[in-house]
């Protein structure tokens, strides 16, 4: 087995935030997802949500500037470790995603065996 990254991106948008009961929604079909992975023996590590600020520490004079989405159409909103037999089950992990349903995005990279 490998280990996987999921990055879930959205697109940066001026829609109007989702109301109290939309969130629910979504966070119960997240976590529905989540749980059925961890049945599977698929989930790792569920990972966290990240905030939307930070900062960028970049080139060889260490330059700290506000980040990390000045210069991105999108954001990254959080990750997951995932194991899979290889990147094509990882893929297919990610599809059931409810990311997508919102025009997300996953982002799925292998993790570097050193």
């Amino acid at each position: 087995m490998s280990e996987f990254v999921f990055l879930y991106r959205n697109e940066l948008t001026g829609a109007p935030p989702a109301s109290p009961e939309q969130m629910q929604q979504t966070m119960q079909k997240w976590m529905a997802w989540m749980k059925e992975m961890g049945e599977k023996g698929q989930l790792k590590n569920a990972g966290h949500p990240l905030e939307r600020t930070g900062k960028v520490v970049k080139g060889k004079q260490k330059t700290v500037v506000d980040g990390p989405f000045a210069e991105a159409k999108d954001i990254i909103g959080g990750y997951s470790l995932v194991e899979a037999n290889d990147i094509a089950q990882a893929v297919e992990i990610s599809l059931g995603c409810p990311i997508f349903e919102s025009g997300g995005m996953v982002e799925v990279r292998p993790v570097m065996k050193m």
